[in-house]
């Protein structure tokens, strides 16, 4: 039996909150669908942050009154800090991820928040979702550099990642927001946090600035991490982070996996048609690296079957 890797799409959050096109309720309950028909059964769908700060996740919890809740789907919500949890979970959130910046001034810029405030409100929040029966993720942002301070020490990343385990998180998401890692630095990032905290507990979270999201998923897949973050079309880019560019496609990640043995439980022509209706709510032209290769491969039989017709 094939290794089960969880494909875990932020397209909806990560990948809108930083587009100039308002994508409405229907438009991305439309794109959610679609992205369900193809097989997607883990989704972070929005964030509980301030509207003014972040305009395109103002319909919080109007999404979430309106989740399909019969397709075995599990739903996560982002959110800053205790207000946003609150408003989360009055809204059904049963999963919620919180997000720490690794540096004083991401967090100053992402939140508000020194760094050590900031851990401190990630800390309480963790403990104050497990007593109410809610599922907590930590997320540590800028792991693999930053773009106000530049490169991160792997030791600050392992201190915070312990510090939100300790707290209960049941999860760490280890970020490279704006695309500035290597391969090389995940492999070790990820292997020692594998090594003192089980790979099961980990996930990844990259963006293709560089090129290079898809070189990180596998270095981060061969510490045995089996869960991934990924936006429909490539989608992405963060108002605090300047220079982050798209997360890794959702349809790349999908390619690679399914080709290298592993299962996602996802359909390939069901992502393409998630990429259209993408396309057509935020007027984007999206689409991952594999989909032109399909494209190519599907007008060289069309070429070939027309010819043979003559």
């Amino acid at each position: 039996m094939s290794d089960k890797v969880i494909v875990n799409e932020v397209g909806l959050r990560d990948g809108l909150q930083n587009q100039p096109r308002h994508v409405p309720v229907e438009g991305k309950l439309d794109m959610l669908d679609a992205l369900i028909a193809a097989g997607v059964r883990s989704v972070e769908v929005t964030s509980f942050v301030s509207p003014k700060a972040v305009p395109q996740m103002a319909d919080a919890s109007e999404i979430y009154s309106r989740l399909p809740l019969d397709k075995g789907v599990t739903y996560e919500a982002l959110v800053p800090n205790e207000k946003g949890y609150e408003r989360a979970v009055a809204a059904g959130a049963k999963t919620i991820a919180l997000v720490l910046g690794s540096t004083e001034e991401m967090n100053q810029k992402n939140i508000g928040m020194s760094l050590e405030r900031a851990t401190e409100v990630n800390i309480a929040v963790i403990k104050r979702a497990i007593s109410e029966g809610i599922k907590p993720r930590s997320y540590i942002s800028t792991a693999l550099g930053c773009p106000f301070e530049g490169d991160v020490a792997p030791e600050v990343v392992f201190d915070l990642a312990a510090r939100m385990f300790e707290a209960g998180a049941a999860e760490v998401a280890v970020a490279d927001t704006i695309g500035s890692g290597d391969p090389a630095q995940v492999k070790f990032i990820f292997g020692t946090l594998a090594g003192r905290y089980g790979a099961e507990r980990l996930a990844g979270h990259f963006h293709d600035t560089r090129g290079l999201a898809l070189a990180n998923t596998w270095a981060a897949l061969e510490c045995g991490v089996r869960k991934f973050d990924t936006a429909i079309g490539g989608l992405g880019g963060c108002p605090f982070a300047p220079g982050a560019t798209g997360n890794v496609a959702t349809e790349d990640v999908v390619h690679m996996l399914e080709r290298s043995g592993f299962d996602t439980g996802i359909d390939m022509e069901g992502l393409r048609k998630a990429v259209a209706v993408a396309e057509k709510h935020t007027e984007l032209k999206l689409g991952g690296r594999v989909l032109t290769w399909i494209e190519s491969q599907e007008r060289r039989r069309q070429a070939k079957a027309s010819a043979a017709a003559e």
